[in-house]
């Protein structure tokens, strides 16, 4: 059975609720991260992004405000994930980055609003 747009756009909107399955925080990975949430990118001064969504349209959902990571010297980047917190907290899900980014001095990643899209098909 497919669903509307509408009810899809419905569903994506219960992702940033509050309560117990809220996408509040966005990870990077350097491997996919399974249905675990592994892989998840450590030291420096790397941590979790608080994320705000825009409101769902046509199927999907995008953050609504940019989100910049610190990456520690010699880590390669290959996946995002979101979590129900900026530590511990559940896996809620993941995906690839467009493609691979290296970092062997360290930097940041910036994901710009628009770019990370949830989507129902």
């Amino acid at each position: 059975m497919a669903f509307t747009s509408s009810v899809r756009d419905a569903m994506l909107d219960l992702i940033d609720e509050t309560g117990a399955t809220a996408a509040t925080h966005v990870s990077l990975h350097t491997d996919d991260p399974g249905t675990t949430g592994a892989d998840e990118v450590t030291g420096g001064s790397y941590a979790r992004q608080a994320v705000t969504w825009g409101a769902a349209s046509g199927g999907s959902k995008a953050n609504s405000s940019a989100l910049t990571f610190s990456v520690p010297a010699g880590t390669t980047i290959t996946h995002v994930g979101l979590w129900t917190a900026s530590t511990n907290g559940t896996f809620l899900g993941g995906g690839p980055l467009d493609s691979p980014q290296s970092y062997p001095t360290g930097g940041t990643y910036t994901i710009n609003p628009g770019d990370l899209e949830a989507t129902l098909t």
